[in-house]
This record gives C-alpha cells, structure tokens and sequence, in this order.
C-alpha cells in the first residue's frame, strides 16, 4: 500500500513539475523579444523550442528562413551605403549609384524582416495556445470520500 500511495504521489509531482514552460513575448523596436524562463531566446532556440508541435514548428521554420534572407540582405544593402560614404569621408569620389542600391536592397529587406517577426509572433503564440493544461498552476484535482461495502476511501479526479 505504502508504495502505491509513494508512486502516485512521485507521478503526480512530476506531471505537475515536469511540463512545457510558456513562452514570453515582449514588443520592442523593429521586432519582438522571445523569452522562456526569464531566459532569452534567440531563433534557433525558438526552432529547437517548438519541435513538439509541428504547425508552430513549420511556421518558425519559415520565420528563420526569411530572417536569414532578410538578413543577408540588409548586410549587403548596409555595406552597399556605407562603401561611397566613406570614399566621401576620405575625400575621395563617391560613387552615390552604389548608395542608391544598397538603400533600394535595405527597401526590400524591410518587409522580409516584418513577415519573419509576424510569423515568429504567431508560431510562439499557436506554441503556447498548445501547451499541456495540466501545469502546476492550473492543475486541480477534485477529492471525493467514497464508501462501499468494503470499507471507506478517498477518490481523486483531475
């Protein structure tokens, strides 16, 4: 009897203890900020994060892969702008045509950028819709004293 009680205590602690932790997100300039325990995540912690659950798995999927493009992309067009002004810096000729380029490559990387972070926004927001109800703060089971003509005893239901 003792090591039943002791196993579904243990079971109990752990289904309450040992399940997925909900993570946080925090509206900043250009973008969201994602964290998990007061621990902040980047995209591939995100990516590893949400492997259990493969609709928001496929999403993040899609918001790393337009984060890196938008990236690539707005490193270029940022060097692209930053080589003429330089040569102006210097005192030398600058070649203002390579400026246009990079501000037009920039342009293109902004809405990248956007749909990457809605995407994100909605992959970790249909993540924590998805969680298990049973966490520690919302478990509550319900205690019954059952009689029967065996003798008496308590009953839980969650």
């Amino acid at each position: 009897m003792k090591k039943t009680i002791l196993t579904l205590i243990f079971a109990l602690v752990t289904i309450t203890f040992c399940n997925a932790q909900k993570i946080e997100i925090e509206k900043v300039f250009g973008g969201y900020k994602y964290s998990q325990n007061e621990n902040q995540m980047t995209m591939k912690d995100l990516v590893k994060t949400m492997t259990s659950n493969q609709q928001a798995f496929d999403l993040i999927k899609k918001a790393q892969s337009n984060n890196t493009l938008a990236s690539i992309i707005g490193f270029a067009g940022g060097g692209l702008i930053g080589w003429p002004i330089g040569t102006a810096i210097g005192g030398g000729d600058a070649n203002w045509t390579l400026a246009g380029i990079g501000a037009g490559l920039v342009a293109i990387g902004i809405p990248i950028s956007s749909s990457a972070n809605k995407k994100a926004k909605q992959a970790v927001e249909l993540y924590n819709s998805s969680l298990n109800s049973t966490s520690f703060y919302e478990f509550k089971p319900e205690f019954k004293v059952i009689s029967d003509g065996n003798g008496l005893g308590i009953s839980m239901n969650f």
